[in-house]
């Protein structure tokens, strides 16, 4: 099998893994976390889940970014940044772009401190909050993943 298609195969299975995370998360999980009857088993459970996730999250992450750049490297594809046809690419590297800045960056050294200090606060208002982030993101992956497919083979909503 040859380098390229290694990496596509690797690049669609962390998709997978990625973004079936985020849905399960989204769809599950927090409102599962949200119905728990105190606050305190709501916060040890997600945060318990979460961690777990977490390492998923970054690895598949990071395999998507690595073997995407590699294929845009092969394809000589960078130009594809300067058609609007191929607003997808634009859209995949910006969900890239935001699930690595909260997965490396803003979730160890920043929202993990806020959760811990609003979900002690009022855990209906911070679970609902992040419940809805988490929707505006599965929401933005699945727009970008749809546009993906299409424009990967060839479908272009505008000519």
């Amino acid at each position: 099998m040859e380098y390229f298609t290694f990496a596509r195969v690797i690049h669609v299975i962390a998709v997978i893994l990625w973004i079936g995370g985020v849905a399960m998360v989204t769809t599950v999980i927090i409102p599962a976390v949200k119905r728990l009857k105190s606050k305190e088993e709501q916060i040890k459970t997600f945060e318990q889940i979460e961690g777990r996730f977490a390492l998923q999250a970054k690895i598949t992450t990071l395999l998507t970014g690595v073997t995407g750049f590699y294929m845009l490297h092969v394809l000589e594809g960078w130009e594809r940044y300067f058609d609007y046809r191929f607003w997808w690419i634009h859209a995949m590297t910006l969900v890239w772009v935001l699930f690595t800045l909260v997965l490396y960056v803003l979730e160890p050294f920043v929202l993990h401190k806020l959760f811990r200090k609003y979900a002690g606060e009022n855990p209906a208002r911070t679970f609902s909050f992040m419940h809805r982030a988490h929707w505006f993101l599965l929401l933005l992956s699945l727009i970008t993943t749809a546009g993906a497919v299409a424009g990967s083979h060839g479908w272009f909503i505008i000519n």
